[in-house]
Formats: structure tokens, C-alpha cells, sequence
């Protein structure tokens, strides 16, 4: 439990960091860019990033595309996820969640943060602790997305801790 606790922890301190990192990119109320983002600013952090880009069609529907997901992520899907689409990615039920979740980021030109099980991938007892942050070219409208994953749960034999890079 202590072990849970303190995973949980080390998570939130991350994610206030690279919330801290975004908001430091701010331009007065615009949203950073993708091109304000230095890889240097965040490191640590890299391995568990993703940038995912925001399509728009004509009618107005928007769908996601991994452009990059950190080599932590590897760990959590168990292949390669970069340029594949949530349905690429995600069973149906999973797909609803994470579209609705960037849905309200891209609307709301507002990060989000919380908690999605694993469940879906057969690991019940895993979770992701997530971080999506807007971005957007023009500094109003999102056309990106930047990710921070934590991958948390109960500590598995074998294993050193309840947290690992996600």
C-alpha cells in the first residue's frame, strides 16, 4: 500500500511538472505550438510523451493520430503505436473514453488529466495517470495535442515498484 501510495505520488509530481513546462509556454491567453515545445525543457519526461495530432474533416469531425509516443510506451501497448489512430490502438469501449477525453481538451482549449484503467488490454490491475495538454499553431485553435503518461498499480512479482514508466 505504502509502495501504491508513493507511486501515486512520484506520478502527480511529474504531471505538475509538465503541466508547469506547458504553462511556461504560454503566450499571454494563446496556446503554446507544437514548435514552442524543446525536448531539452522536458527530458526527463520523454520517454512517456505523445504528441497527437487533432483531424479535422470537412463536416467538421475530429479524429486522433499518434504522431509520437515515447519509447516507455512500448511497455503499456506491447507494439509500436506511433502514427496509428485510437482505432488503431484501442478496443471500442476504450476508443469512446479517449475520444470523449480530447474531445473536452480540443473544445475546451483546456488541459486534461485522469485516470484510465487497463483493463481493456487484460491488465485490471494497472492504470494509466494521464496528462493531455493543447496546443495549437495559431495559439486558439488546437490542433495538437501533448501527452504525459504514468502507468500505476498494484506491484506485480517480479517487479520493483508500483510505478513504471508508462
Amino acid at each position: 500500500m505504502n509502495a501504491q501510495l508513493s507511486a501515486s505520488a512520484t506520478a502527480a509530481r511529474a504531471h505538475q511538472e509538465m503541466f508547469a513546462y506547458w504553462a511556461s509556454l504560454r503566450r499571454g491567453a494563446n496556446l503554446p505550438s507544437r514548435v514552442d515545445l524543446q525536448p531539452a525543457g522536458i527530458k526527463r519526461m520523454l520517454p512517456t510523451v505523445s504528441l497527437i495530432d487533432v483531424k479535422r474533416d470537412p463536416a467538421g469531425a475530429i479524429d486522433y493520430r499518434l504522431r509520437l509516443a515515447g519509447t516507455g510506451l512500448y511497455s503499456v501497448y506491447g507494439r509500436e503505436i506511433t502514427g496509428k489512430t485510437l482505432n488503431d490502438v484501442y478496443n471500442t469501449a476504450a476508443v469512446e473514453y479517449w475520444r470523449r477525453e480530447l474531445d473536452k481538451v480540443v473544445n475546451e482549449r483546456r488541459p486534461g488529466v485522469g485516470v484510465h484503467s487497463l483493463a481493456w488490454k487484460g491488465s485490471p490491475h494497472m492504470s494509466i495517470l494521464w496528462l493531455r495538454l493543447p496546443l495549437a499553431s495559431n495559439g486558439r485553435d488546437v490542433d495538437m495535442i501533448l501527452g504525459y503518461d504514468a502507468l500505476v498499480g498494484a506491484q506485480v512479482e517480479g517487479s520493483q515498484s508500483g510505478i513504471r514508466a508508462a
